[in-house]
């Protein structure tokens, strides 16, 4: 639910939207062997946030594979040709850069951030691994069981996971946005050495990447760096996506889980979006200023009528997942206050359900007013450009967009398309999405003690 969008999306970092790169300055370059080289230049401090992004996420996977796009996130600091085990995690550390890697639906990343004269060093490291991984069959053992492992931490252990994985499967009945970042633990255990590397040559080549660079550099050091490290490299030509569509959504539908685990009771409701890429994605930017409307924070409309007024949940809010390679989702939810009376819970939910309704019910009639309309565009405005001061939040924000089918111009271009929506333009989107056929709603609670007999 919620909880489980904000664990998934810690992999994918959905926060940083396109809206983050805006007013900046940017230089491209396309190397011979295809690597895209986007260099962000920031001279107010000496560090560098280095990134490399592959276009693989969990939706591409081969049948039967799930978990094998997060699997080489760890995989990935292994050996290669050149390196020992564990080498390159250890020289990143010794020049005083940290690192780590993600994983989402669309895309799987690796970055680190470290002072700028360490970046030829850190692109060396990359280039090198890009290519020249070197795995053995027990690494795949060994790895397989710290994937299995940290899948029941984040998602076996938590009922809010695991209901999240429930309502994605129903929403998404054909494509692969509906299997978990993180994998189904019955395919997590059958990977195998033959076909992990089979993975690794498809997907992880010159042509496949974009490498991201903010920070204070000079665009043409930049590209000759990248020249005499990731230019070196050669792989096969990168294929265009192929994955399953999704059919129409016909009925709605609703998921109940129970779980003597629960502390905190949940209801939510994502409906199937467009994207800013798939879909009709002209609703995209309305839709971004509706999840800011009806979500962001305690002026919007949905804190006020579920916190505020009916005073039927602790919080409440929205969310739109848009930068996606094909179809997106819309979320509402409400987290009643905590009870472990199942009775009272079911009997808080049907209040809270009952409230989101009405609210959206009366937007879907009336639209939306002129003051609030701007008030939401203005924060979103505002969270753009506090994002321009981090570094790390502007390279993800490229590369999230470029790896999910978007352009440069659709990211530069982000806040013009935000500042246009018009309250009709909401209505709109509001209309064409919030449709209960296209909804999939989970309901979290403490399940009932068995009565002795």
């Amino acid at each position: 639910m919620k909880v489980w969008a904000a664990i998934i999306l810690l992999a994918c970092l959905a926060g940083a939207s396109p809206a983050a790169a805006a007013g900046v300055e940017v230089k491209t370059y396309t190397l011979k062997n295809g690597v895209e080289l986007l260099v962000l230049p920031d001279h107010r401090a000496p560090v560098v946030t280095h990134m490399v992004w592959y276009r693989v996420g969990s939706a591409d996977e081969p049948e039967g594979l799930s978990g094998v796009a997060h699997f080489f996130e760890h995989l990935m600091f292994k050996r290669t040709k050149r390196l020992k085990d564990g080498e390159f995690s250890k020289i990143v550390a010794e020049n005083g850069g940290q690192h780590n890697a993600f994983t989402s639906y669309d895309q799987t990343a690796y970055y680190q951030s470290i002072a700028a004269d360490r970046l030829p060093l850190m692109m060396k490291l990359e280039a090198d691994r890009m290519v020249n991984l070197n795995l053995k069959p027990k690494d795949i053992a060994t790895e397989r069981d710290v994937i299995i492992e940290e899948r029941r931490m984040r998602v076996e252990n938590n009922p809010s996971a695991l209901i999240g994985e429930q309502m994605m499967a129903m929403l998404f009945m054909a494509h692969p946005y509906g299997t978990p970042v993180i994998g189904w633990k019955s395919e997590m255990e059958a990977l195998s050495y033959d076909a992990v590397m089979d993975v690794y040559r498809q997907f992880y080549s010159p042509a496949n990447a974009i490498v991201i660079i903010a920070g204070d550099v000079e665009p043409d050091a930049v590209r000759q760096l990248a020249e005499k490290t990731y230019g070196r490299n050669r792989g096969p030509k990168a294929e265009p996506r192929q994955r399953r569509a999704e059919p129409p959504a016909l009925a709605a539908r609703r998921v109940v889980m129970e779980d003597s685990r629960v502390r905190q009771p949940e209801w939510e409701r994502v409906y199937l979006a467009p994207s800013y890429r798939a879909g009709e994605s002209k609703h995209a930017p309305a839709l971004s200023v509706l999840a800011q409307l009806l979500g962001g924070g305690p002026t919007s409309r949905l804190y006020r009528r579920l916190v505020v007024d009916d005073q039927t949940a602790a919080d409440a809010g929205a969310y739109y997942s848009g930068t996606m390679y094909d179809l997106g989702q819309f979320g509402v939810y409400a987290m009643p206050a905590p009870d472990s009376d199942p009775a009272r819970v079911r009997q808080s939910l049907a209040a809270a359900e009952a409230s989101v309704d009405a609210a959206l019910a009366e937007l879907l009639q009336n639209g939306v007013e002129a003051a609030e309309l701007e008030r939401a565009k203005r924060r979103l405005r505002a969270d753009e450009i506090y994002a321009r001061d981090n570094l790390m939040t502007l390279a993800q924000a490229f590369g999230r967009a470029l790896t999910a089918g978007l352009t440069i111009e659709d990211v530069l271009g982000w806040p013009d398309r935000i500042m246009a929506v018009t309250a009709e333009d909401v209505r709109a989107a509001a209309q064409a999405v919030l449709r209960p056929e296209g909804s999939v709603t989970g309901l979290l609670l403490p399940k009932a003690e068995a009565t002795k007999p």
